[in-house]
């Protein structure tokens, strides 16, 4: 009679456990299941993390925090992100040197307007563990004027403009998949000018990136999926100057069941969160 007891409480305990609701599942390239630690073991080899987030995913945010606190007892971290631009860069600085307030950071810098719940928590990760915090994004204005006239526009700036970008001429490959398919997807908005500017942002991301990377040191860096999907995007250019180093990358899709990958998201980061559907929006 007892073993009938356990057995039936076994049973009703694992159909409650198992049939909970996962908000998220953590898939490799190839579509197999994996876990939280697995996925941390080896992304603390790599030298240099693209987190490829839903810019208002609360489920991306979370994990990049949890990711880069734990990162940080292993490894010595330096954290980048696209949610700064460069010319903000020395409000960055000062602000994690304590120099300014959050006010003033507010005032001076071009803060997303999801900065107060989805990114402050990094920066003042790095505040508190006096981490650099690399500034890696294009100014927006220098991206929007690919955008109106093509990479050639560019070489209007001046000497000290063209210090918050990636060196020019920027190489560029109109071919890559995930570049062809921006003009798929925006359709009649779509244009050559408009992939352009893109690359603009991915190559400056990259050379900021390498910019500042240094030796035995993890650089992790934050930016939207699809600069990195598909390893394309970032990489392509990271790998261009320094293919010898070890790259490690992170993509964000969201499914309406999150316990099978859809073959459509296979291969698009070494390690991809699938986020249900239905999980809440930060905006």
């Amino acid at each position: 009679m007892k073993n009938i007891i356990f057995i039936i409480g076994f049973l009703l305990l694992s159909n409650i456990v198992f049939s909970q609701k996962n908000p998220y599942v953590i898939y490799n390239s190839k579509g197999k299941k994996v876990s939280y630690k697995k996925m941390k073991k080896a992304l603390e080899k790599k030298d240099i993390i693209l987190f490829g987030e839903f810019h208002n995913n609360p489920i991306s945010h979370w994990l990049q925090y949890e990711l880069t606190s734990d990162l940080h007892k292993t490894r010595k971290l330096i954290l980048g992100a696209e949610m700064f631009e460069a010319d903000n860069q020395s409000y960055l600085s000062d602000y994690i040197n304590e120099s300014i307030s959050y006010s003033e950071l507010d005032s001076l810098a071009r803060l997303w307007s999801n900065y107060s719940t989805d990114y402050a928590p990094l920066v003042d990760f790095a505040k508190e563990n006096k981490l650099q915090f690399v500034a890696t994004n294009i100014p927006r204005r220098y991206a929007n004027l690919v955008y109106r006239k093509s990479f050639s526009a560019l070489d209007s700036l001046n000497t000290e403009e063209k210090e918050w970008i990636a060196p020019l001429p920027i190489p560029f490959d109109s071919e890559l998949p995930t570049y062809k398919k921006i003009l798929v997807d925006m359709g009649d908005h779509g244009s050559p000018e408009l992939v352009q500017a893109q690359a603009t942002k991915d190559a400056t991301m990259a050379y900021f990136i390498l910019s500042n990377y240094k030796n035995d040191h993890l650089f992790f860096h934050y930016n939207g999926a699809y600069h990195s999907d598909f390893y394309e995007g970032i990489l392509w250019y990271l790998k261009r100057e320094r293919d010898d180093l070890k790259y490690g990358t992170i993509s964000t899709v969201s499914q309406e069941n999150v316990n099978k990958l859809l073959q459509e998201n296979y291969n698009k980061a070494d390690f991809i969160i699938c986020v249900d559907d239905d999980m809440t929006k930060t905006y």
